[in-house]
């Protein structure tokens, strides 16, 4: 039976932080930094965390569509949390329903690559479709490498029986326990061990091993893969191991360092999903993870991939970044400086899970009501029909409203609420179709604002943090659409 990708999206969020900036900060202490304060690394908002990419990054790839899933699995070496799961939240943030298995893949970089040879070889027996997602929001020591080289990105693909998008022609998985990095327990940042070693003992040498034997598998001659996807910060390495393997040059895949930095556990995936939209029919794509050994997959584009690309991917996400020179502003949404946040800031943010979980439909999905009688849609949904000519009571069914088109009705920008990026935004949007909603409002950019009337989509961001005991909110925002043009 053949297994393939069904279905392929991603995310990189708006921000980028202008890599001189780092650079500039720091160069009094490390002056080698300057050799890598060029280009621009994705940097995640304050309330963006690798749950809300990931779902962000599943939604493009589901693009809509009603599928039946057995699992979503989701990988990340960042986890918001480490004892509830991560994988849960996704599924229910997308209403994708409660018979299906979710899964935490986590503790190698190479978490996103092996999630999607798991799902690949349980799809292989038949049964509904796997939803693998990946992302990272990694935290760096100031004036390191890593705060340089890494970004924060996500990335998703629907894995099934059929040869759906990209065939997968065969896998490998090498472990080895090679430690050229390491994140002990309660530990903020990783440990890096010295990058020659790691080059010559680590990469040239399993690397190889993997891809050979996935090839091998998979039947395909080494000069035949048309894009090889390798995701490793270090320069030339990539190359290196295309020449050793017997890839052509022009098939090494830029890892995305200029633009948005290696997202970890993820970056495998995103530059799969870079690559399948730049994909052709007969394409051979070969992607590893590399993390105490390396994964190795060879997929192949059918005809599919002509008109199987999502509306975004990470090419759109890309498209639409927005240059942060303040570093500052990344340093305080990484909780690596402390601040004085003001009185306001120390409101109790406990949570009530009992009122989360009977409402959780409505926070964590926005769901909202479409009365039966008239036709009427409102959110949040009620016991009665908010139309003045209807009124009907208990007539409302539930109706989705994430992916409704929608325009700005007014805002207010305040400095007075207590917000971790002032001044906090909120305002009613519209809904097309009908319907409205009081809600915060994200992703504003400075330069251009906000205007009545502008178009408006709903993204799953983190309400707010309880820092007392760990615990985060999610909720639906207003984002303003930047990739629809207003009237």
């Amino acid at each position: 039976m053949s297994v393939g990708i069904q279905a392929f999206g991603g995310y990189v969020p708006q921000l980028r932080l202008d890599r001189a900036a780092i650079a500039n900060a720091h160069a009094w202490f490390n002056p080698g930094l300057k050799g890598l304060g060029k280009g621009e690394r994705a940097m995640a908002n304050w309330d963006e965390d690798p749950i809300t990419m990931a779902v962000e990054a599943a939604r493009d790839c589901l693009n809509g569509r009603e599928v039946e899933l057995s699992g979503v699995y989701m990988a990340s070496t960042s986890m918001p949390f480490q004892d509830r799961q991560n994988a849960g939240v996704v599924a229910q943030a997308l209403l994708l329903g409660e018979d299906l298995l979710t899964l935490d893949i986590v503790g190698s970089q190479r978490a996103g690559t092996s999630a999607l040879v798991a799902a690949c070889k349980v799809a292989a027996g038949g049964g509904k479709p796997i939803l693998v997602t990946a992302a990272e929001k990694r935290r760096a020591k100031a004036a390191s490498p890593i705060e340089m080289t890494a970004g924060d990105a996500g990335a998703a693909v629907l894995v099934g029986d059929g040869d759906g998008v990209a065939e997968l022609l065969g896998s490998y998985t090498k472990a080895v326990d090679f430690i050229d990095h390491y994140r002990g327990q309660d530990e903020a940042y990783d440990y890096m061990w010295e990058e020659r070693w790691i080059r010559d003992e680590g990469y040239m040498k399993l690397v190889p091993a993997a891809c050979e034997a996935a090839l091998a598998e998979a039947g395909v001659e080494a000069g035949d893969v048309k894009t090889f996807c390798f995701p490793a910060a270090m320069k030339r390495v990539s190359g290196a191991l295309a020449k050793k393997l017997g890839i052509s040059e022009e098939a090494v895949r830029d890892n995305l360092q200029a633009v948005c930095g290696e997202a970890g556990a993820a970056h495998g995936l995103v530059m799969l999903v870079h690559a399948l939209q730049d994909a052709v029919p007969g394409d051979k794509i070969l992607v590893a993870g590399f993390g105490q050994g390396c994964d190795a997959l060879v997929f192949e584009a059918t005809d599919a991939i002509t008109n199987g690309k999502p509306a975004m991917g990470i090419s759109g996400c890309l498209s639409l970044g927005r240059v942060e020179g303040n570093y500052n502003r990344y340093l305080a949404h990484n909780d690596m400086v402390e601040m004085e946040r003001g009185i306001r800031a120390e409101m109790d943010k406990q949570t009530g899970l009992t009122t989360l979980y009977r409402n959780k439909n409505m926070i964590m999905s926005a769901m909202g009501g479409k009365c039966s009688m008239c036709g009427t849609v409102q959110f949040p949904k009620s016991g009665v029909c908010v139309s003045p000519n209807c009124g009907a009571v208990d007539s409302q069914e539930d109706h989705p409203f994430v992916g409704a088109a929608a325009k700005l009705n007014s805002y207010t920008a305040d400095r007075l609420t207590y917000s971790p990026d002032p001044p906090a935004y909120f305002g009613m949007v519209q809904f097309d179709e009908g319907g409205r909603a009081m809600t915060d409002i994200t992703d504003v950019d400075p330069a251009v604002g906000l205007k009545v009337g502008m178009p408006m989509k709903l993204t799953f961001r983190v309400k707010d943090y309880d820092t007392k005991r760990g615990f985060r909110r999610y909720y639906w925002k207003a984002t303003p659409d930047v990739a629809t043009k207003g009237d």
